[in-house]
């Protein structure tokens, strides 16, 4: 086959350093859609992306030319030295060292926007922690709590 064709669907979640509520709202849509510029700047279409104080979600189709690593890497990266252009009280933002990565098919991105736009809603009952691990336990993924968090 002379082309190469890819339709790989990301949801990734990944939280501010310690769990610090620093996206405040009057900095989050304006630090969501930067999130998406960096999206397609790394040609990964961005499909919601949404969160709380502490945490973010992002539903994306992950370009057959980045790989996960550097998609993440490039997000964090651009999108913390963007933050902290924004005062003084951003100066020390970080986000944390890991992240998680899931795979969704197709049919699921739907689903996957809603529950992304309903982040504030939905985190009225759950914590962030709480939160997370049930993503790892959906998923079967094996962890290790000690180094989950930082």
């Amino acid at each position: 086959m002379p082309q190469s064709l890819a339709d790989v669907l990301v949801h990734l979640i990944f939280s501010t350093k310690n769990r610090a509520q620093l996206i405040q709202p009057e900095i989050e849509d304006e630090l969501y859609r930067y999130l998406a510029s960096v999206c397609r700047g790394c040609g990964c279409a961005a499909h919601q992306i949404g969160g709380t104080e502490e945490h973010v979600h992002v539903a994306c189709s992950l370009s057959r030319t980045i790989t996960l690593s550097k998609l993440l890497e490039e997000i964090k990266k651009r999108s913390s030295k963007w933050i902290k252009t924004k005062g003084s009280r951003y100066a020390s933002f970080a986000w944390q060292n890991g992240y998680g990565a899931f795979s969704i098919g197709r049919s699921q991105l739907p689903a996957l926007e809603r529950y992304i736009a309903r982040q504030h809603e939905h985190h009225r009952h759950k914590t962030f922690q709480e939160e997370f691990r049930e993503f790892l336990q959906k998923y079967q993924i094996e962890y290790d709590e000690r180094y989950v968090w930082d």
